[in-house]
C-alpha cells in the first residue's frame, strides 16, 4: 500500500473567518472525522511555517507585509470576502510551508504522496493581492520551492476546484517547466481561465464546464486530454489543487459532481510524475460532502 499522509496541524483552526463565512474552520476537522468514520489510519504530519525567503519566491514583499499587518494589527483589507484576525497569520504561514514539509517528507522517502488539509486555500492568491479566501498561494509557494531545491526540472500542476486557480495561472503562465491545467466553471468567480491563455510554450490549459454540466464531463476532460498531457509533459512532481466544491450539494457552485466521483479523478492521475504527489485542500463548503469526498480522494492516494 502507498505510504500517504495528512499535512495539518490545530493552528488551521485559528483562522477565524466567522460563524457564516463559507471557508470555515470546520472545515478540516469534517475530513479527519470523516476518515476516522471509514476507520482509514492515515499519519499525520505537522507543517512547518514558510520562511518570508519561501513567500518572496513567489509573492511580493509589499504583500506578505500587508498581509501580516492585516491579521496581526486589524488594519483593514480591500477584499472583503478574504477575512483575516490574530490567528490567520500563523495559520497562513503554517499552510503556505505544508505543502514544503510534505515535498521534503518524500524526498526523503518517508512518504509515497501527501494530502495537504491545512488553511487558508491558497490557489486564487496572487502576487500582490489576497483574493477568494486564498493569503498566500500554497501551492505554487511549494513549486517555487522545488525547483529552488533542484528537486523537481518539470512540474505538472492539475486544478479541478470548481473555481479557476486564477493565482496559480498567473504564477506560472511563462514558466514552461510548470504545466498548469485547471478545470473550473465558468461564468463563476473569479471569472478567468479562458481556453485561449495557453502560456508559455502552450503548458498553460483552460477547461470551462458549464453549470449543471454532467459529471462524465469532468471525467472525460481529465482521461481524455489532461492525463495525455500530464504524461507527455512528463513532470518530476505532480502537485494537485483538490477542491471539492464541484460537488452537487455544494454552496457555491452548480456541478453535479458525487463525493465518489473525486476518488476517480485521482486515481486516474495517481501515476503521474510516478506517484509524486502533493495535494492541496482548496475549495469544499458543505461539510459532509466534503468529508466524504475529501475520504474518497485519500482512499485513492492511499492504494
Amino acid at each position: 500500500m502507498t505510504k500517504t499522509a495528512l499535512v495539518y496541524c490545530e493552528e488551521a483552526t485559528n483562522h477565524d473567518t466567522g460563524g457564516h463565512h463559507p471557508e470555515s474552520s470546520l472545515r478540516p476537522p469534517a475530513i479527519r472525522q470523516a476518515l476516522r468514520d471509514r476507520r482509514m489510519d492515515v499519519p499525520e504530519l505537522r507543517p512547518e511555517a514558510a520562511t518570508v525567503e519561501d513567500l518572496l519566491r513567489n509573492h511580493s514583499r509589499d504583500h506578505i507585509d500587508l498581509i501580516k499587518a492585516a491579521c496581526l494589527d486589524g488594519e483593514e483589507y480591500p477584499d472583503p470576502d478574504t477575512v483575516m484576525g490574530p490567528g490567520s497569520w500563523d495559520a497562513a504561514l503554517l499552510s503556505a510551508g505544508a505543502g514544503i514539509t510534505a515535498a521534503r517528507a518524500l524526498l526523503d522517502g518517508q512518504i509515497d504522496n501527501a494530502f495537504v488539509i491545512m488553511r487558508p486555500p491558497g490557489h486564487h492568491a496572487e502576487h500582490d493581492a489576497a483574493l477568494g479566501f486564498c493569503l498566500f498561494n500554497n501551492i505554487a509557494v511549494t513549486a517555487r520551492w522545488l525547483q529552488a531545491n533542484g528537486a523537481a526540472k518539470k512540474i505538472g500542476i492539475l486544478d479541478f476546484d470548481v473555481h479557476h486557480g486564477n493565482g496559480t495561472q498567473h504564477a506560472f503562465y511563462d514558466d514552461d517547466t510548470v504545466l498548469f491545467i485547471s478545470l473550473h466553471e465558468y461564468p463563476l468567480f473569479p471569472g478567468t481561465g479562458y481556453p485561449y491563455e495557453l502560456g508559455k510554450n502552450n503548458t498553460n490549459l483552460n477547461f470551462q464546464m458549464p453549470p449543471g454540466c454532467p459529471p462524465e464531463q469532468w471525467l472525460n476532460t481529465i482521461r481524455d486530454i489532461a492525463v495525455p498531457q500530464l504524461e507527455t509533459f512528463a513532470p518530476d512532481f505532480l502537485l494537485l489543487s483538490a477542491g471539492f466544491d464541484a460537488h452537487h450539494l455544494d454552496p457555491l457552485g452548480n456541478q453535479r459532481l458525487e463525493s465518489e466521483h473525486f476518488g476517480e479523478i485521482t486515481r486516474m492521475v495517481k501515476h503521474i510524475a510516478d506517484g509524486r504527489i502533493i495535494s492541496f485542500l482548496e475549495g469544499g463548503y458543505h461539510l459532509d460532502a466534503l468529508g466524504e469526498s475529501a475520504a474518497e480522494h485519500v482512499q485513492a492516494l492511499m492504494e
